[in-house]
């Protein structure tokens, strides 16, 4: 059904205004939903199905929800002032808006990267070569994906066959032995940058929330204090800002999921200090009290290296006037590629399922977070990703998969089941307008009813799970110290 476009001219990023074109809204969609298979992958009873059913291709339905963004932009009186028409950026958040509430969540991600990605290329943050499209190029993914089918782990039959026959040891071992050899491989890179010369004063390792960047952090920095680095570890916690400073939603929920949660001026001052040899006074912040209680002088040794370990490690302002030749970068998400039921629907479970799940065990468990806040709160840790952390992994100098395929046979006898921690599917009605938890909370229910799990007494075993494995870091006994576990 054709509808009425008031919006005559666009807004480009140098303020020139263009023809409006409903149509390159459109082909952007449809890229974004083709980059992850299709529609398809987003289709959901009683959310979105009508646009199917109305629709015979992928080409209708982006067509479709183009003029659910012309509809949004009409509704906005200032668009329709000839010289003060929408400009880029507004438009985008409109599609962004848009795909979300119609619940078309993974389309809206792709669209999201892709966005951003953009972004970080014009700005030179990064390069051509250095953009990762939707995040997830097959380049990066096809190698986890076979690596899971050569060891009968990559559906979630499969997966459940290994537990079931009570194979899951040599699974968990070979796991472990993989993603130990590419955190071997990360400290040769560092090393071979030092030989060849490189100043690298500064280490990152950063990643999507829930990642398993602690337990990698520790683990890279025992492999390089073996080779006689030096090592001066900085807290980024203690550079956010006060928690007044963070407005509430209308959930009296707070944003501290973006990099301008923290300080980052402050930052950038103190890291180009230290880098210099200069002492600073760094902040000493309190979550208990949700403000900065203090400082504490810090000066870094000629032969130390600065270690950070945070989400938005990458984002550029953090590091800028910082040379790149001091800058070694990690960067760590669990990635682990596990195809729905027996693999003949193509579609992967979600990536970012597995990490909320980690996050609701930590958050229930170490900070006396509800299960429920942690869903409903979500949306801000993926928006956050997907413009700070995900389009900029480009930018790593070694990649690093933390999810491994016993991921999920670990954490359900935690979050499913009588007494589990997973939020009963009535807790969320008077949230029904929340269609970004519901879409997410169905999903993961239907994901956590069809794997089989570990019992308590298999978790706990840690001859079947190592203390050191990252997995530990969510499901407890693990081995190395997890300072926001304490």
């Amino acid at each position: 059904m054709p509808v009425v476009n008031k919006i005559g001219k666009v807004m480009k990023r140098n303020h020139a205004l263009v023809t409006f074109d409903q149509g390159r809204i459109a082909n952007a969609i449809e890229r974004a939903a083709s980059s992850i298979g299709g529609f398809d992958h987003d289709r959901l009873e009683g959310v979105n199905d009508c646009l199917f059913k109305a629709c015979s291709s992928d080409a209708e339905i982006a067509r479709s929800l183009s003029d659910l963004v012309v509809i949004c932009l009409n509704a906005d009186p200032r668009h329709l002032v000839s010289n003060f028409p929408p400009t880029v950026e507004e438009i985008q958040d409109t599609v962004l808006h848009v795909l979300s509430s119609y619940g078309f969540i993974m389309t809206a991600d792709s669209y999201a990267c892709f966005r951003w990605g953009h972004h970080w290329v014009r700005e030179g943050a990064i390069t051509e070569e250095q953009f990762v499209r939707n995040g997830y190029p097959p380049s990066q993914i096809d190698p986890l994906l076979l690596w899971n089918r050569e060891h009968a782990c990559d559906t979630v039959e499969g997966l459940n066959a290994i537990v079931r026959q009570r194979k899951m040891k040599p699974l968990v071992y070979e796991a472990i032995a993989a993603y130990e050899a590419s955190l071997d491989e990360a400290a040769a890179k560092v090393i071979r940058r030092i030989e060849a010369g490189d100043e690298v004063a500064m280490i990152w390792v950063s990643g999507p929330s829930s990642s398993g960047k602690t337990t990698t952090t520790a683990k890279l920095i025992e492999r390089l204090e073996k080779r006689g680095l030096s090592f001066l570890l900085l807290s980024l916690d203690d550079y956010f800002w006060p928690l007044i400073e963070h407005p509430t939603d209308w959930i009296n929920d707070r944003n501290y999921e973006t990099p301008e949660a923290i300080d980052i001026q402050l930052l950038n001052t103190h890291l180009r200090a230290l880098l210099e040899g200069e002492a600073v006074d760094k902040p000493i912040y309190s979550f208990k009290e949700g403000r900065r209680i203090g400082t504490r002088r810090v000066r870094r040794k000629p032969d130390q290296i600065l270690f950070l370990d945070c989400l938005h490690g990458f984002y550029p302002p953090m590091t800028e006037g910082i040379a790149p030749s001091r800058i070694f970068r990690l960067y760590v998400e669990a990635m682990n590629p596990l195809l729905e039921g027996d693999g003949s629907s193509g579609h992967l479970t979600r990536f970012e399922d597995v990490r909320l799940l980690r996050r609701t065990l930590r958050d229930a468990r170490h900070r006396n977070h509800p299960p429920l806040s942690t869903l409903l709160h979500w949306h801000y840790v993926r928006a956050g990703e997907l413009f700070s952390i995900i389009p900029l992994k480009g930018l790593a100098d070694h990649i690093l998969n933390g999810g491994m395929p016993f991921d999920l046979p670990a954490l359900k006898p935690f979050l499913w089941g009588d007494k589990a921690l997973w939020p009963a599917q009535s807790d969320l009605d008077q949230y029904a307008s929340f269609i970004d938890a519901r879409i997410r909370y169905e999903r993961i229910a239907k994901l956590l009813g069809e794997v089989e799990g570990l019992t308590r007494d298999e978790v706990d075993d840690l001859s079947l799970i190592p203390g050191d494995a990252v997995v530990r870091e969510f499901i407890g006994k693990s081995s190395i110290q997890i300072p926001h576990n304490e």
